[in-house]
């Protein structure tokens, strides 16, 4: 999908306020409403809005530990590889799983409430995944930038 500059504007708008009313929205990046609304229906219909969503900060839910975990499997059998995806799919605290290449199979993110927490999920979830060779984990000390907002392309 070609994006032009107005399109340029209205994704840096969205990404800063997924709330925006298309009114506001249009008022920003000086469109009327009705062009407005359509490129969005178009962005939206193309792909390149996936979805809205409203992010939560986790410490006053009691979410405290942030912690990334670094997995490798002992094959990567078909077999293997979906039975690990299908447990990581159905496990809430897992936030994030991206399979990688390099010294680890995959690079999960991890929110919790405590290390008692952890350990439950590591030692009864995760590691008793037949095919689990190692599970190494650093933790989040301090967070120092989280921005969900894509690079774009400049204008």
């Amino acid at each position: 999908m070609s994006l032009d500059k107005m399109d340029i504007r209205i994704l840096e708008e969205l990404q800063k306020d997924g709330r925006l009313t298309n009114q506001k929205l249009a008022e920003l990046v000086g469109l009327s409403p009705s062009p407005c609304w359509r490129r969005v229906k178009r962005l939206e219909e193309g792909g390149v809005i996936d979805r809205f969503v409203t992010l939560l900060n986790a410490e006053p839910l009691g979410l405290q530990v942030t912690a990334f975990l670094m997995v490798s499997l002992e094959d990567h059998h078909p077999d293997t590889v979906a039975h690990f995806d299908e447990l990581v799919s159905g496990l809430p605290q897992i936030q994030e799983c991206y399979a990688t290449s390099g010294m680890a199979d995959y690079l999960l993110k991890i929110v919790i409430s405590s290390m008692r927490e952890y350990e439950e999920l590591l030692i009864g979830n995760l590691l008793q995944v037949t095919g689990v060779r190692t599970a190494n984990t650093s933790f989040v000390l301090k967070e120092r930038k989280r921005t969900t907002a894509l690079p774009l392309p400049t204008r």
